[in-house]
Parts: C-alpha cells; structure tokens; sequence
C-alpha cells in the first residue's frame, strides 16, 4: 500500500484563477505552475499536507502537451480535466488524497470520494 500522500492539482482552474495574462499562452501558464509545483513534492503542503507528496498536474486543451518534470507528473486529460481528476482520485481508494481546486462541482465530486480539498491559494505562486 503506497503511503506517500497524492496531490492532484486542476491545472486550468488553478491556472484560471491568477490574472497573469495566462489567455495568451495557455500551455506556457501550465509549465509555469508545473515548474512551481516542484518544491511542493518535497515541502508538502503546510500544515496540512506534510512531505514528501506525489504531485500530478492534470492538463488539458492547448497545454495537453506540457511534460512532466522530475517530482511532477503531468497528466494529459483526453476529455474533461474533471473527470480525469475524478478517475485518479477513484484509482487510488487506499491513499491520502487531496485536490486543488477552486471548482465547486469538482469539490464535491471528488470530496464524496474522500479526498481532501484545498484552494488554488495554498499553492506557491
């Protein structure tokens, strides 16, 4: 059984949730928060979330292509990033899990399967 809590981030929510000209490259903005993402791995999320985490960015649209880095796995959704954060989420019943999110659907989506739920604001910009 795998102890190391995962960490799902809704790429395009979170994303969409900092006025930072992201409209004008999408797949740039997934990479910049991608790469931002990297020290959560090892620093967790406090004081919630404590270390090491493994973290996965679920992507889609025009950023489908951002690869992933060492201590980030991106996940290309092939449809809805919502309903690929649903199935990961779904996939591992026995863990800690916690999404990032501001979307209220998918709070609760994913909240009745468990998972803990925290706000784009609790992520290094």
């Amino acid at each position: 059984m795998e102890t190391t809590p995962l960490l799902i981030v809704d790429g395009a929510n979170v994303v969409g949730s900092r006025p930072d000209g992201w409209w004008r490259d999408r797949a740039g903005a997934a990479a910049r928060l991608r790469d931002a993402l990297v020290p959560v791995a090892a620093a967790g999320v406090p004081p919630e979330l404590p270390p090491p985490l493994e973290v996965v960015l679920v992507v889609e649209g025009a950023a489908r292509d951002v690869p992933a880095v060492p201590g980030v796995a991106v996940v290309s959704a092939p449809g809805s990033g919502d309903d690929t954060i649903v199935a990961l989420v779904a996939a591992a019943p026995e863990r800690r899990r916690a999404v990032v999110t501001a979307d209220r659907e998918l709070r609760a989506r994913v909240g009745a399967l468990g998972a803990e739920v925290y706000g784009p604001r609790r992520l290094p910009r």
